[in-house]
């Protein structure tokens, strides 16, 4: 099968479940369903994209197919700041922080953690890269101790309010918050992909890369300074998918064996929307939301993940 069939089949099953999603079921008042649909719908598309396009330059600036960003430690930091401002506002946290106003200090906070960790960290050297992942996760495990730890202490009402944060939903968010984001994703898209070339060389190895005339360690922190972003940003509107950029990536690139980023980042994204799409419409329609999407693909991805690292262990 062609790599243009592979692609028209992908558009046609996003399509499709774009198509589902919307009209299955409409309720009588069916001029407002449609517009909340329409809204989850391109939410969910904007989450896809944002976590595939990080996902695949991760793993081709850290060479290795079983990693994602959230290893840096940026969920953590979310987690952190969502329980500290219930832990110190209680059941007023909504009063005092608004959804816009989370967003953008969630989106802030991700931010000067990921600077810091480049900037006090990334140096020149080859395995400066490594380290930067080895102290983004100790880091983030001091943070999910700490989270847990207040979590433990508050108040078991207020945790409710927590608890709501520690799974991806896509009911909480409203109209400012998704445009907002929107304007993130565009903008490191335009960015990214005008320097895609540059994976392409990142992939062959550093040194192949510098030999071909690429300055290796700006190219580095561009595109990481790129994966910041796009993280915060969809964990702060919508919450953590901790496992959804092992599925995509590893799915995509069983069905494109090519080293063309140019290729690889669309078909990432059609592949990530269509499974937080066909994912979210089993948490509405099949398990009527007794669960929610991030159970759902970080049980699949889970399972995948240990699929992955015992086919690596083989080889």
């Amino acid at each position: 099968m062609s790599t243009t069939t592979k692609i028209l089949i992908l558009v046609f099953l996003t399509l499709s479940l774009s198509g589902l999603f919307l009209f299955y079921n409409l309720p009588n008042s069916w001029e407002y369903a449609l517009e909340r649909r329409g809204f989850k719908v391109a939410s969910m598309i904007v989450v896809g994209c944002c976590i595939a396009y990080s996902s695949v330059v991760f793993q081709t600036l850290t060479n290795n197919k079983i990693l994602t960003p959230s290893i840096m430690g940026f969920e953590a930091v979310y987690m952190l700041f969502q329980t500290l401002i219930v832990f110190i506002y209680g059941d007023q946290t909504f009063q005092v922080i608004k959804n816009s106003g989370n967003f953008f200090i969630s989106v802030g906070l991700m931010m000067v953690f990921a600077l810091l960790l480049f900037v006090l960290i990334f140096k020149k050297g080859k395995s400066n890269m490594y380290f930067l992942l080895l102290i983004g996760l100790v880091l983030g495990t001091i943070f999910t101790t700490m989270s847990s730890f207040l979590q433990l202490v508050i108040d078991p009402n207020e945790f409710l309010i927590v608890e709501q944060k520690m799974f991806a939903s896509f009911n909480r968010m409203n109209i400012d918050i998704f445009w907002y984001a929107l304007g993130f994703m565009i903008l490191c898209f335009i960015i990214g992909f005008r320097k895609l070339q540059h994976l392409d060389l990142i992939s062959l190895g550093r040194e192949n890369a510098i030999n071909l005339g690429l300055d290796y360690n700006k190219s580095i922190k561009f595109y990481l300074f790129i994966i910041a972003v796009l993280v915060a940003v969809s964990t702060a509107l919508v919450g953590p998918l901790t496992f959804l950029g092992i599925l995509v990536t590893n799915l995509t690139y069983e069905l494109f064996k090519t080293y063309k980023h140019s290729i690889l980042i669309p078909c990432c994204c059609l592949v990530s929307a269509v499974a937080i799409l066909g994912g979210q419409f089993l948490v509405e329609q099949v398990f009527n939301f007794n669960t929610t999407i991030s159970i759902i693909i970080n049980f699949i991805g889970g399972l995948y993940f240990m699929f992955l690292l015992l086919k690596v262990r083989k080889v």
